[in-house]
């Protein structure tokens, strides 16, 4: 029988893949808790020998400076008188005689023995798989159900949702698939393993198990964007100039990317160099069409593209795809137009800032339409701009570019007081009333958006310690004088 017992140790320990230490602990745990059966509230301790199988029980009595439990403790004095030796915390071990396991006594101890290896497979697959999560691992299909696939690596159970699996992807119970390790959650249940072939992480890990230079830091991956089972567009760049990303990754006849195509089921993959010129880098993404011109909104991450009328449904894509994933991989908000589309738009933002010039610069047409031609569509432009740029003009001189600069900033500046006063009673402080506030401190300060009193009062030096042309402790001054006159201090 005690040899027995080893070797059932042994077996389990081999099925589950757990230590055999482990199922022998389990073992004693569950000898433990049978014999409280027969011996009741007494503490009772089981042990295996780990060579004989041998099988002996214990009642531990601790010794206490005060028993609250007779049965299990006792004082030092009555622990003197066993062994002079003890002390407070140490423990009295009296042999028990063997108990006989009935059937509700072995029940307890099956569960006993099963929960325990439970929480030791569970732990063993997060210290298994969690380490590797965004990995590509393989493993057999175990069985499919309601459209989620559960399949057996081997040392644990991974699961794929519906949605992690490629449209019109279908498994049988023995295929062998590989995905990608999402990751791995700790359920009341049970560790969860969560796989996917869906997630864009695993046309990286394709192109790293193909591609060496890849492997090697030669190449890398800067950008991905993918419609799972259809098409896939990613950004590639090569740190050796002598080295063609594109050409790496496609492989000799295209055979590295054919692999990854197949091991996809035919989704299509667009290889792009990536190139830090946004420009540049939105064209790549838009191919196959191609571009006639491109104006970017830096300060709105915008950027509208003008294609000729034959190539916008190529740029669009099936369903916006093309588009959008181009979107995605650039990270800007691409906005298409055909050619004809963007001239009118143009016309109209010309005109429309040939009729501000007009009215807050207080020049003519002629002179207005030269500015727009000059590349200049709102205030903003000449008033921030170097007077040297402005001077570069055909036709205009150091003063007459100062001159355009000053009107441009004064007008800011009264748009933006006029804001203010919307929102204000006559009563209320303006900007210009600050104290070390004029005209041009208070264009720096509007500039930077703080157009209100309250808003240079609620102001953190910190936030704009940058203002090019005033001090910190000008700052300083100018936020509690904005607080004085905000009645901060009443």
């Amino acid at each position: 029988m005690n040899l027995e017992m080893l070797q059932v140790a042994d077996a389990v320990a081999r099925e589950k893949s757990v230590e055999r230490e482990l199922v022998l602990e389990a073992m004693e745990q569950a000898l433990a808790t049978a014999a409280r059966r027969t011996y009741g509230n007494k503490h009772v301790r089981a042990s295996i020998d780990r060579e004989t199988g041998a099988i002996s029980l214990v009642h531990v009595r601790t010794v206490v400076e005060e028993v609250e439990d007779e049965e299990n403790e006792l004082t030092p004095e009555e622990a003197a008188k066993l062994n002079a030796e003890l002390k407070l915390g140490d423990e009295i071990c009296d042999s028990l005689p063997p108990i006989v396991l009935g059937r509700i006594a072995a029940q307890t101890a099956k569960q006993v023995i099963n929960q325990k290896i439970r929480e030791a497979e569970r732990e063993r697959v997060i210290a298994e798989y969690e380490p590797r999560v965004g990995e590509l691992i393989s493993g057999i299909v175990k069985r499919v159900e309601r459209g989620n696939v559960y399949v057996d690596l081997g040392r644990g159970e991974a699961v794929m949702y519906r949605e992690d699996l490629l449209p019109r992807e279908t498994y049988r119970q023995g295929d062998r698939v590989r995905g990608y390790l999402r990751e791995v959650r700790n359920q009341p249940k049970g560790p969860v393993v969560f796989l996917s072939r869906s997630d864009a992480g695993m046309v990286l890990r394709l192109f790293e198990q193909e591609v060496p230079e890849i492997q090697d830091g030669i190449v890398e991956l800067q950008a991905i964007a993918r419609d799972p089972g259809s098409r896939t567009k990613i950004a590639v760049i090569s740190n050796d100039p002598s080295i063609d990303p594109v050409g790496t990754c496609v492989g000799m006849r295209g055979a590295r990317v054919q692999a990854i195509v197949n091991e996809l089921h035919g989704e299509k993959i667009d290889i792009i160099e990536w190139t830090s010129n946004p420009a540049a880098f939105v064209i790549n993404a838009l191919a196959p069409a191609s571009i006639d011109r491109v104006v970017l909104d830096e300060e709105r991450q915008n950027i509208e593209v003008a294609v000729a009328e034959d190539q916008l449904a190529i740029a669009i894509g099936r369903r916006g795809q093309n588009v959008r994933l181009a979107s995605e991989l650039t990270g800007w908000n691409i906005e298409l137009m055909s050619a004809a589309e963007e001239k009118d738009k143009r016309e109209a933002e010309v005109e429309k800032a040939r009729e501000l010039f007009q009215q807050a610069l207080d020049v003519d047409a002629d002179f207005a339409s030269l500015l727009c031609a000059e590349g200049f569509y709102s205030l903003d432009d000449l008033a921030y701009c170097s007077v040297e740029e402005l001077a570069a003009i055909q036709g205009f001189e150091a003063e007459l570019a100062q001159e355009l600069q000053k009107r441009a900033r004064d007008a800011l500046l009264n748009s933006a007081l006029s804001k203010e006063g919307e929102g204000n009673d006559a009563s209320e402080t303006s900007l210009l009333d600050v104290p070390g506030v004029d005209e041009d401190i208070a264009l720096l300060l509007v500039a930077r958006g703080l157009t209100t009193v309250a808003a240079l009062a609620d102001a953190a030096i910190d936030d704009i310690k940058d203002i090019e042309g005033l001090s910190r402790e000008q700052l300083e001054t100018l936020i509690v004088a904005a607080r004085e006159a905000s009645g901060w201090f009443d």
